[in-house]
């Protein structure tokens, strides 16, 4: 799953990008403003570190979502084709807005989070009219060809797409059918991806309040509110900080801010959450590992996560949570207990679930 940063000029996403995949890249690499930047963000998660308190496994292995750094949005970005190339290939778009205040680095007009958000919304959404009004005169020079139901029913779908983009609304807060989904899922529309505001605040002595209260006091509620759209606040100077030091100092470093956990935590925590998936557990003496899978993901699926043949030869599911793992201090204690339970092809895979996966093969 890949989540692209985005933003205007000055906003500090190259430098969030930097922090999350801690990846050391030289001046020389940013000498092409359009050149597309990858890197590997590790999940933080508690549960995944005290499973592996309990097992000391020789390997932990967290879950990861990787991160796409480009270039500064603009209408003029959007019409490039490698540009928009790596937008398109996105599951999900993070959205860095400025909320900090910083003479040394140079903005236009005063600092509104809203009005950057509204304003890149509506690139984002010209940029997919377009691509619709494109297809929809293929179709209809199609259609008069020869009338078939597919096509039809797809024009008919992309003439209420323009119209829902007509309103200024993106294509993320359409309803669609699963079969609606399908059909759009080639297009890679920009407003139909989930999105993430992520205001970057000022550094502050009392930033656990700054952070807590940022969507609200930039009124961001309202957008963050809506479907496939959610809203985090991070202070840059200070992550930067966080991510030079040890995990004592770094909570040492926290804990002056009033804060339990590093904004970057939340923030991947939210990315996670938007794109609509959990994390189960697999736990033992080699290794202790989070798997990603989408919500309501089957058990039998999730066992496809790990391996393709234990999905092919799945028989049942060792199940417990991963709290309740603990509570009982072993797997055999657990089963004594009665709280480890098997669980079949169907049984709905619930985020923090421990499972060892019993299968034929």
């Amino acid at each position: 799953m890949k989540t692209g940063i985005i933003g205007l000029p000055q906003v500090g996403k190259t430098s969030l990008f930097r922090i999350l995949t801690k990846a050391h890249l030289s001046e020389a690499a940013y000498s092409n403003p359009r050149e597309a930047h990858i890197g590997v963000a590790k999940v933080p998660d508690d549960r995944l570190d005290r499973l592996a308190a309990l097992y000391h496994p020789k390997k932990l292995t967290h879950a990861s979502v990787e991160y796409v750094d480009v270039g500064a949005i603009g209408q003029e970005a959007l019409k490039e084709t490698a540009y928009i190339g790596h937008l398109r290939n996105v599951d999900a778009l993070a959205h860095v807005v400025r909320a900090f205040d910083d003479p040394s680095i140079p903005h236009v007009g005063p600092i509104d989070p809203l009005r950057d958000i509204k304003n890149v919304e509506f690139d984002l959404m010209v940029s997919d009219l377009g691509q619709i009004e494109k297809r929809l005169e293929r179709v209809e020079k199609d259609l008069k060809k020869m009338k078939t139901a597919e096509l039809e029913k797809e024009f008919d779908l992309l003439k209420r797409a323009n119209a829902h983009l007509g309103s200024e609304r993106p294509l993320r807060e359409m309803e669609m059918t699963p079969e609606d989904k399908k059909r759009l899922r080639g297009f890679m529309f920009l407003s139909e991806k989930p999105i993430l505001y992520v205001l970057n605040v000022s550094e502050s002595g009392e930033l656990g309040k700054e952070l807590e209260e940022a969507v609200g006091k930039y009124k961001l509620n309202d957008v963050a509110s809506r479907p496939n759209a959610a809203a985090a606040a991070i202070c840059g100077k200070v992550e930067a900080e966080l991510a030079e030091m040890s995990d004592a100092d770094a909570a040492e470093f926290l804990a002056s801010y009033g804060l339990k956990e590093s904004g970057l935590v939340r923030l991947i925590r939210t990315t996670y959450h938007l794109m609509g998936l959990i994390s189960f557990f697999t736990a033992g003496e080699d290794e202790c590992r989070a798997w990603t899978i989408p919500i309501h993901t089957r058990a039998v699926e999730g066992a496809g996560a790990i391996h393709s043949d234990l999905e092919k030869h799945f028989i049942r599911a060792e199940t417990i949570r991963w709290d309740q793992l603990l509570e009982a201090g072993s797997e055999a204690n657990a089963r004594a207990k009665g709280t480890l339970r098997l669980e079949g092809k169907d049984y709905i895979v619930q985020d923090g679930d421990v499972m060892h996966i019993r299968h034929s093969g």
